[in-house]
This record gives structure tokens, C-alpha cells and sequence, in this order.
């Protein structure tokens, strides 16, 4: 069977003592397949004899047996528990990540978004039955406001992408209002890998604008680039090699002057909230990942939320709806209202079937209100000095491309330089780390990098937890270069050994096949 027929990723008995009759280790449970732990003869529960009807199938009637294995509830629940022990995630420890922020999300934030006055609401209620939804979402949107120094802000879309797809069409909206038919956006190396995607999904060609040495925009090119058939600039702020970009107000007031406009990748805003407004450099729109700078780690099981702020030029190309208070409470202001306000009536339209994610408002709301104004700053301080924290202490033994440069923000950045001559990469290197009992932090991500190593420890994370990773980080590298042999074959204490990654992505088994590996 799959797991018992000598798959390579299984760890090998030793014969020692070591070696288990069952193949657990201590408390780490072997678990094999339901198939495999079930048997087709048997059955967890009785069951009456089908009735005989009608068949309706014709010839789509099954004709083979269906060999599902008969189980108790009691196999069948500790199967599923045993896997979920072999799950990692935030609660079990550091998840250092770049890019993804996957921080601890309080549990106060978990239990207002399940107050049944939240959690149970319906998208197609009446809205005087929701009054109190709409005031939330006013109010989150407020915060936003003040936070990136914006006047406008669309709260429906869901994630991201989303976000950036709603900023360029708000972008294309506008130059068509004005008969202005640009063809090129412009994309700098250092930019998020789905800004380049958006874009040209919008309908535009990218040029890419390369990083200069700094790891930041090369500023020249990009000036030099600009004319009269670009529509605009995406940029990632703080960039994906974890720094802060300087000449964001030169850059916005140049694409400005060539009559584009200028897209902010907001996903990092997590470490400059309290600390920069995105309105006071320029920027004319701007999606903000909820899910990671506020509440719910990136990619926690989500879903996501990612309003989109505007600027004062691109306020009226917003999309529909949008919450705004009457005399009488709250409203959803639709396209019909929206065409006879003189401020909306020339939205791209409504983005999305509802309103957003309520979910993550709450969450979002209540993450902001419970840290403060002054809480929120100290939430972006924190991520910068736990990053910074993480690249002093090991520039000295990883290559940190961009160090001399200066502090990173929110993650810190590293190559594989420092492995050369030993034939290990940064994916040997990761591997390692699941030894040592971490997530991998994010590898060869931005490109920009050979061999990149994006950290990110969040603000979250402790003094003593952070001195675990890096020590742990500080050993494997030490290690690897005193005896690099011994580490191709990482992780060796997981519950599998290093996976073919290469016939695992080309050739998944995604489907139990009885006796497929007999035969």
C-alpha cells in the first residue's frame, strides 16, 4: 500500500532500539491511509438493506465495487487527529514567512466576529436589519482613511489581487474618462509577483523597471521610461526585499507630470502603519491586506479582505457600493444613487456580488480599536525592530545582499552566497530547519536575490522566540559549512524524509488506487 510498500520518503528502521514494532516514534504517531487502516469487508456501522428502486443511471451505473474501507468512529476520529498533530501552524510555534505575515491573531478578535449579530447576518437582508453591519463597515473605513491619509476607500474587494485589479480599473477609468488611451504600465523588479499579472490582466503591456544596487527602484530608468502611453506605476512600498522605498514622492510627482498614475502594493503596510501615510507620497491608490497588517495570518485558512484606498483624483471611479450615513442610519449607495451624486457618478461599477468579507471587517475593527492609535504605531515599530533584530544577529554568518544599506523594515533579507563551493542551496537549508522544528521562512523569493531567504518574524513574536530562530538559523549554517554532506538529505527527523519535489509537482498521486503499486 501507498505508505507501507517502501515509499523513500518513509524513515528507514535502523534495527537498533530505536525501532519500533508499530513505527511510531514516542508520540509521534505512523499514520497510514484509511485504506490502508480499514478493510473493504468490514463495516463501522449496520445499515438496513437498500431498497430496490428504479434505476435512473442507464448506463452511468456503477458496476465495480467501490472498496471504501470499513471503520469505527473511534479509528476513524483518531486517524484524522493524528494527522492534524503532523500539521505546523501559528499556534505551535514561530512561522517566519516573508511577505506573508503570519503572526498570532488574538482570540478577542475570533470572538467578535462570531457574535451571532455579525456571524449570522445575511447578504440580501433588509438594510434597516443591518444597521449595525453598515455602521461597522463606516467606521473601519474611517480608520482606514485616517490611516493612509486617503479620502475615499472601496471596501468590497476579497484579497490582494483583488485589491490591485480594483485600483488599475479605477487607473483605467479614469484615463478613459478623460480620453486619454494609455497602453503600458511599468513594474519594478522589486514589486510583488502579482502586480505585473494585474496589470496585464487589466489589458496593459508591462515593462519591467529594474532594482538598482540598493535593492529599491532605479529611479533613473524608471523616469527615463515615462511618456505619454503609460498609464501608470505599480509599486510595492515597503518592497519585497523588505525596504523602504525613498523616492516614492519623486516617483509620484514625475509619473504625475506624464499625466499617469501611481499604484501602491500595500500588502506590506503592516510596517509603516501609524508610521506613513501612502496619501502624503503621491500615491492615487492602494489595496490593504486586512487579513495580514490587522487580524488572521495571510494564508490562515481565510478568506482574505483587501480594501482599496483612493486618492482625491480618483475618488469618483471608485467602485459600487459604498456605506454612507443619511439622516435615517445608514445605506448602500447603488449605481442609480451613485449617478446622481456628482462626487461618484463615474464608478467602473460594482466589483463583487456583496459588500466584502464581514468577517474580516470585525476582525479588522476590532484589532484596530483594541491596540489604539498610538498601539497601531507600536505594532509597526515592533515588526521592524524584530526584523532588524533577526538580520544583525545573523549578517555575520548568511549574506545579507542589502545590509550595508541600511535597517530593513518589517523582513529581513538573505542569499545563498554564503553556501558557495559547498553544493547546498537554500532549499537544503530549509529542509534543515524542519529538523530543527520550524516553517521554512520564504525562499527564493524576490528574484531579485540568488538563492533569496525572506524572514519575517512579525511583531509578534518574542525576545526568547526570536532567539531560538536565530540560533537554531545560526547552527544549520555553521554546520552546513563545517560538513555540507551531511545535509543533502534533510530533514531526517520528520515524520517523511525530502520528497522527489520535482515528480511530486509533475506527477502527484492524488488518488488511492488498491493494489496500484502491487501491480
Amino acid at each position: 500500500m501507498m505508505n507501507s510498500q517502501g515509499r523513500v520518503t518513509r524513515i528507514a528502521g535502523t534495527g537498533s532500539v530505536a525501532e519500533t514494532f508499530t513505527g511510531n516514534k514516542a508520540l509521534m504517531l505512523e499514520e497510514p491511509l484509511l485504506f490502508e487502516r480499514g478493510a473493504v469487508d468490514r463495516c463501522g456501522v449496520d445499515l438496513d438493506d437498500v431498497p430496490v428502486v428504479q434505476d435512473r443511471l442507464g448506463g452511468l451505473a456503477r458496476t465495480a465495487p467501490i472498496n471504501l474501507p470499513g471503520l469505527s468512529e473511534p479509528e476513524t476520529v483518531r486517524h484524522y487527529t493524528r494527522l492534524s498533530r503532523q500539521n505546523y501552524a501559528i499556534d505551535l510555534g514561530i512561522f517566519p514567512l516573508g511577505s506573508c505575515t503570519m503572526k498570532h491573531n488574538p482570540r478577542l478578535n475570533e470572538k467578535m466576529a462570531r457574535l451571532p449579530g455579525f456571524a449570522d447576518i445575511h447578504p440580501l437582508q433588509p438594510q434597516p436589519t443591518v444597521q449595525g453591519a453598515l455602521q461597522l463597515i463606516d467606521t473601519l473605513a474611517t480608520w482606514l482613511k485616517l490611516l493612509t491619509g486617503m479620502p475615499e476607500v472601496a471596501m468590497s474587494p476579497k484579497a490582494g489581487a483583488h485589491g490591485e485589479l480594483c485600483g488599475m480599473l479605477a487607473i483605467r477609468a479614469a484615463l478613459e474618462a478623460r480620453g486619454d488611451a494609455r497602453s503600458v504600465v511599468l513594474v519594478p523588479e522589486s514589486a510583488h509577483g502579482t502586480n505585473p499579472a494585474t496589470a496585464a490582466f487589466c489589458g496593459y503591456a508591462v515593462e519591467n523597471i529594474p532594482a538598482n544596487a540598493r535593492g529599491r527602484v532605479d529611479v533613473e530608468a524608471l523616469l527615463a521610461r515615462l511618456g505619454p502611453d503609460v498609464a501608470a506605476v505599480m509599486i510595492t512600498n515597503p518592497n519585497t526585499c523588505g525596504l523602504f522605498e525613498p523616492d516614492m514622492v519623486a516617483i509620484c510627482d514625475a509619473v504625475h507630470a506624464a499625466g499617469g498614475f501611481v499604484y501602491c502594493d500595500g500588502a506590506n503596510f503592516n510596517a509603516i502603519v501609524g508610521r506613513v501615510r501612502p496619501g502624503d507620497l503621491g500615491i492615487d491608490a492602494m489595496h490593504i491586506n486586512l487579513h495580514k497588517t490587522f487580524s488572521t495570518p495571510h494564508g490562515g485558512g481565510g478568506p482574505g479582505s483587501g480594501p482599496v484606498v483612493f486618492s482625491a483624483a480618483l475618488a469618483q471611479f471608485a467602485p459600487l457600493p459604498f456605506v454612507r450615513k443619511t439622516k435615517d442610519g445608514f445605506e448602500l449607495v447603488e449605481e442609480a444613487q451613485a449617478k446622481a451624486s456628482s462626487d461618484h457618478d463615474h464608478s467602473f461599477g460594482r466589483m463583487v456580488a456583496f459588500h466584502g468579507q464581514m468577517g474580516m471587517f470585525v476582525r479588522a475593527l476590532a484589532y484596530m480599536m483594541s491596540h489604539g492609535a498610538d498601539g497601531l504605531r507600536q505594532v509597526a515599530e515592533d515588526a521592524v525592530l524584530n526584523a532588524n533584530y533577526i538580520l544583525a544577529s545573523l549578517k555575520d554568518v548568511y549574506t545579507a545582499p542589502f545590509a550595508a544599506t541600511g535597517p530593513c523594515m518589517h523582513e529581513a533579507l538573505f542569499s545563498d552566497d554564503f553556501l558557495e563551493g559547498t553544493g547546498l542551496t537554500t532549499l537544503d537549508l530549509a529542509k534543515a530547519m524542519i529538523d530543527e522544528g520550524f516553517h521554512p521562512m520564504t525562499m527564493y523569493f524576490p528574484l531579485v536575490v540568488h538563492g533569496a531567504m525572506l524572514v519575517e518574524p512579525t511583531e509578534t513574536e518574542s525576545r526568547a522566540s526570536l532567539d531560538q530562530l536565530i540560533g537554531a538559523m545560526r547552527s544549520i549554517a555553521e554546520r552546513m559549512l563545517a560538513d555540507p554532506d551531511a545535509w543533502r538529505t534533510s530533514p531526517h527527523l520528520a515524520p517523511r524524509r525530502r520528497l522527489d519535489e520535482t515528480a511530486a509537482a509533475r506527477k502527484p498521486v492524488l488518488r488511492y488506487t488498491p493494489g496500484r503499486d502491487a501491480a
